[in-house]
């Protein structure tokens, strides 16, 4: 079963950065280590679902034409909304994944830290809808804490197996540690060098 709303309502009751976005250099880090693994400079249209409180929300505003967010606490998409509130083209909306997945088609879909919070077939109806979503070229960004969260039905891994299987998409990047597992997907099969004429 996926864990319910008044878990992440729980969070952020009283606390504007549960999970220190802000303070952690190991959060801090990984939103570079996310960012510098966008195999483009810019995006027309990012899809974030699960943004907590925009802290990557902010850093994937500088990268694209527009930027669409969502959560399923209300005091996340306040917060988020306040974040990033000097980006015009930004846009957070409350919703519940994978039901209220938006009928739109963007170039980028980042799934931050939100997979294993689903149950398996809520995942898969996910990466169903993204699929949907994507654009012609586009790319999925996904990145998750590896070791197990109590509650969660699902880790890192079964998240990241699940999205190779039924995207059926070439990975274009494969960066693993310790601590957090990273991979992006893309339509569009060549590497930056090949864009670039380097090989």
């Amino acid at each position: 079963m996926s864990v319910e709303d008044r878990y992440f309502d729980g969070l952020f009751a009283g606390n504007d950065d549960p999970w220190a976005f802000r303070d952690r250099w190991y959060e801090q880090r990984k939103r570079a280590i996310t960012l510098a693994a966008l195999p483009r400079p810019h995006y027309r249209a990012i899809f974030e679902p699960g943004c907590a409180n925009g802290e990557l929300s902010a850093d994937l505003a500088t990268r694209c034409d527009r930027l669409l967010c969502c959560d399923t606490a209300a005091a996340a998409v306040t917060l988020a909304r306040t974040r990033l509130s000097l980006f015009e083209h930004a846009e957070v909306r409350q919703g519940r994944l994978p039901g209220d997945w938006p009928n739109e088609q963007f170039d980028l879909i980042v799934l931050s830290e939100v997979g294993y919070y689903l149950d398996a077939p809520d995942l898969k109806h996910l990466i169903e809808r993204a699929a949907q979503s994507l654009t012609a070229d586009g790319q999925l960004l996904a990145c998750h804490w590896r070791p197990p969260i109590d509650g969660c039905p699902l880790n890192a891994r079964l998240v990241h197996d699940l999205l190779h299987e039924h995207l059926h998409l070439p990975r274009l990047v494969l960066h693993q540690e310790a601590d957090f597992l990273l991979e992006l997907w893309s339509r569009e099969p060549r590497s930056v060098a090949a864009l670039e004429g380097l090989r």
